[in-house]
């Protein structure tokens, strides 16, 4: 498959309040969304702020996304099961598009911001753990500042911004394959 992701111009990031963050979310999604297209949702309901994942991958499918989703409320992919669970998600689609979809810990005034970039999401290095890289799309959602002094202030995310971050991104995805 020829990689085209670098020569489209696109917005890389949007706050999801902005009233066209929807449409432009999904058009940089239909650009780069391929047939072999697997999203891959990181994250656990265990923490509000590391929810964004299994949110998003929980609205798929229950709107019965076209391309197969891991990492649901039901069954999150997180720190503890991700490399056994990205090694059977490559098994079942050796030939996957992986898109990776996780929340992020940013610069305070990025907060609410989607950013969708080429390369992999690097699941909990916001919090100091050094595990491997997801995707070859990364989907991420701001939802807190970095705090150097404590790593948990992820902790006091409200859950009304994860939720509607989360919808935004599932319409974005919903739109973008609608539109191919």
């Amino acid at each position: 498959m020829k990689d085209d992701f670098h020569k489209y111009p696109y917005k890389s990031r949007i706050h999801y309040l902005q009233e066209n963050a929807v449409p432009i979310l999904s058009q940089v999604i239909k650009e780069r969304i391929f047939d072999k297209a697997v999203v891959i949702c990181i994250g656990t309901d265990r923490c509000i702020g590391d929810s964004l994942g299994p949110l998003v991958g929980t609205m798929l499918r229950n709107k019965n996304f076209r391309f197969p989703v891991y990492g649901t409320l039901d069954e999150p992919i997180h720190a503890v099961n991700l490399i056994e669970a990205t090694r059977k998600i490559k098994q079942n689609h050796p030939d996957g598009f992986f898109i990776a979809v996780d929340a992020c810990l940013g610069a305070e005034d990025l907060i609410g911001y989607i950013h969708i970039k080429k390369g992999p999401i690097s699941p909990g290095k916001g919090v100091g753990k050094k595990l491997p890289g997801v995707g070859k799309i990364s989907v991420v959602g701001i939802v807190d500042k970095i705090n150097n002094d404590d790593c948990f202030s992820i902790h006091n995310i409200r859950l009304n911004l994860v939720m509607k971050m989360a919808e935004t991104i599932v319409d974005a995805f919903m739109l973008a394959t609608y539109l191919s």
